[in-house]
């Protein structure tokens, strides 16, 4: 298992930070005031810290790469209605393939793009790497899947593979198409999230572009893609262009504004995603000095759109840097977070439990801490957090990076040192 260092900005996916950079933001939210339309509103109080799993419920870890190794897994998918396969993502810039039967690899891998690829001297450490993928939810006909990953040149590239037949396991190798380019300023809060959304458009999480306390006031700045979650329309467009934007985008006709902003306000959103379920955006932001949050953006009050997170001007719903006078006037404070205690360093996003292995799981939404290892849950009910809960039993042990889940709604857990695992019932 490779050893991650501690040291200041060398946590993978952390950088917790070691600065306390003054911050210019601190009279309010700039997408709050009416640069753009924006239907944020503040959150209810954080949750209270998590109790004991509901009783009568066990749940437990299944290993399924026992016969094989896997290095350093980021992420875990599978394309629309393939219940066969599992598809691994892999830092250093391959994709591999999980048979479910199984829980064997299949010959590979699927893609292999190291060579494009940043940090390949040193593939366990850093930020960078191949980040995200996404599979086309028309998969089955276009035959189309996204990735995200920095280049060598350390930019977020955002392309676009395709595959002969959605039954192959190996990709055709060159991308078709480069979908979005983006420089970035630090090494670190790349982000690197990407996913469909229910309404069939791409969603891309950037990080603010890495530094402490976000130096360069990218996160509040809508002339600029950092720090932001945006929302792009991958499946037509202009001929020649990569995307269109949305029209209900809500920068869209904004003048000084980036159209393909959806949210803003983020610090470095590793691992977020979408209730298969009701449709909702669950959004875990990496914290700087002292908290983690996670945001939960329900379908009702439009899913996060125009909502500002709050970074730089709070770090959780505090204001930043502490002790600074600030007014989170427009902001949208997080539903949970938790403080830099016993270890704990680095949220990791996880998914709403929409399986059918555990029927009791069901709206449940699972996230964990990169540095503690712990792994906690919790339930919106009515737009307020219920049964916040912590679970050992569901400690893999090491760095968790990352959660998955499969086209039947189950959840798995990866880990920096190579570690798949099933969230199943003892």
């Amino acid at each position: 298992m490779p050893v991650m260092p501690l040291a200041c900005g060398l946590i993978l996916f952390a950088f917790s930070g070691c600065n306390s950079d003054s911050n210019p933001n601190t009279s309010g939210s700039i997408f709050g005031n009416g640069a753009c339309p924006s239907t944020a509103t503040v959150a209810p109080p954080a949750a209270m810290a998590p109790g004991t799993p509901p009783t009568g419920l066990s749940l437990r870890l299944t290993q399924i790469n026992t016969g094989f190794t896997l290095s350093f897994p980021l992420f875990l998918t599978a394309p629309p209605g393939d219940i066969a396969r599992l598809f691994v993502v892999e830092k250093g810039g391959t994709i591999q393939i999980v048979d479910r039967a199984s829980n064997t690899r299949v010959p590979g891998p699927f893609l292999d793009i190291s060579n494009l690829v940043t940090n390949q001297s040193l593939p366990t450490s850093g930020e960078q790497g191949l980040l995200g993928l996404a599979f086309d939810p028309q998969y089955a006909t276009s035959h189309r899947f996204y990735v995200s990953y920095t280049d060598v040149n350390g930019n977020s590239v955002i392309a676009r593979y395709l595959v002969n037949s959605p039954a192959s396991n190996v990709a055709i190798p060159t991308a078709d198409r480069i979908i979005l380019t983006l420089a970035q300023p630090f090494e670190n809060h790349n982000g690197g999230m990407i996913a469909f959304g229910p309404d069939g458009y791409l969603y891309i999480g950037f990080g603010d572009g890495g530094g402490g306390g976000d130096p360069g006031n990218h996160a509040q700045n809508l002339n600029d893609l950092l720090g932001k979650l945006l929302r792009i329309d991958v499946s037509g467009g202009s001929p020649g262009a990569a995307y269109a934007v949305p029209s209900d985008n809500p920068c869209v006709g904004q003048s000084g504004a980036k159209p393909e902003i959806w949210s803003v306000g983020l610090r470095n959103p590793w691992r977020w995603s979408f209730d298969r379920g009701k449709g909702d955006i669950y959004i875990a932001d990496v914290g700087q000095n002292t908290t983690e949050e996670a945001n939960v953006s329900s379908t009702a009050s439009g899913r996060g759109r125009g909502a500002n997170f709050g970074w730089n001007i709070t770090e959780g719903s505090n204001c930043y840097p502490p002790g600074s006078n600030c007014s989170k006037n427009g902001l949208t404070l997080p539903n949970v977070e938790y403080v830099h205690s016993a270890g704990a360093c680095s949220i990791t996003g996880g998914y709403v439990y929409r399986g059918t292995a555990v029927l009791a799981l069901q709206g449940t939404y699972f996230y964990a801490d990169y540095c503690a290892g712990f792994v906690r849950s919790f339930r919106m009910a009515g737009g307020v957090v219920t049964e916040h809960a912590d679970w050992a039993a569901l400690r893999p042990g090491g760095n968790i990076v990352s959660f998955g889940e499969d086209t039947a709604g189950e959840l798995y857990i990866l880990t920096a040192g190579g570690g798949l695992y099933r969230i199943d019932s003892n």
